[in-house]
């Protein structure tokens, strides 16, 4: 089993005013050699968004976008004509293939958006550019793992071009839980979004990372009311 931490405050930080943006990888004008990716994860970008603003029309290509909304509501525009809004409790997938354009916009004047933007390199390069968002079922999360995005259309939750599999869990304090490596070869990171967690016995807070690979299983526990955890098992060779 080998494990890596990454606190909150080692991210990197970059603030445009309008746009408030900690990067646990390198991203943009923050470059740091030993926190490039893990494994096919390539960004994980907990976004702040003033009201009314934005990002305008941008490109991407080969890459698999994943857009989880935490507070506020977030709209989405694309050149494959889906204009959409995603809200907290949502989560929303774009596969940019063999090109794409999009923007995405603070819906509201008054309060802001908060959102994770992940990027996940595909399996598969030039695919046919698609979108998709879905609802999700927020009770199904307590105590438990609910699964939110797979490799497989048809699955719970979202599915992109990769074998990966991301999951949520909101625990109690004391409760603990296992998690079962879908892939052999895939490692696990991991992000808390709320409260206080361990996992095999790290202690993890609010924006903490955690990455764990070469292993099967693993036991996270938590250590305050309301601690909420995002699971992204991806391959570990890019």
């Amino acid at each position: 089993m080998k494990t890596i931490v990454h606190k909150a405050n080692s991210r990197g930080d970059a603030n445009h005013g309008w746009l408030h943006s900690k990067h646990t990888f390198s991203f943009a004008n923050y470059y740091n050699p030993e926190r490039v990716h893990f494994g096919v994860l390539r960004v994980l970008n907990d976004d702040y968004v003033a009201p009314g603003k934005g990002f305008g029309m941008h490109p991407h290509d080969n890459m698999e976008i994943i857009s989880i909304p935490l507070e506020g509501d977030l709209e989405h525009r694309d050149n494959m004509g889906n204009v959409a809004v995603i809200k907290h409790g949502d989560i929303q997938v774009m596969s940019a293939g063999t090109g794409v354009m999009h923007s995405e916009y603070n819906k509201s004047n008054d309060s802001p958006v908060k959102f994770l933007q992940i990027w996940i390199f595909p399996n598969q390069k030039n695919v046919k550019p698609r979108y998709d968002q879905i609802s999700l079922k927020m009770n199904e999360r307590q105590n438990r793992w609910q699964q939110i995005l797979s490799p497989n259309p048809g699955d719970d939750g979202v599915w992109i071009h990769q074998d990966a599999w991301f999951h949520i869990g909101k625990f109690e304090r004391g409760f603990s839980l296992n998690y079962d490596v879908k892939k052999p070869g895939n490692g696990v990171y991991a992000f808390v979004l709320n409260g206080e967690v361990a996992i095999e016995g790290e202690p993890l807070d609010e924006r903490d990372g955690f990455g764990i690979w070469d292993t099967d299983c693993f036991t996270l526990q938590a250590n305050s009311d309301g601690a909420e955890v995002l699971l992204m098992e991806v391959p570990m060779i890019q």
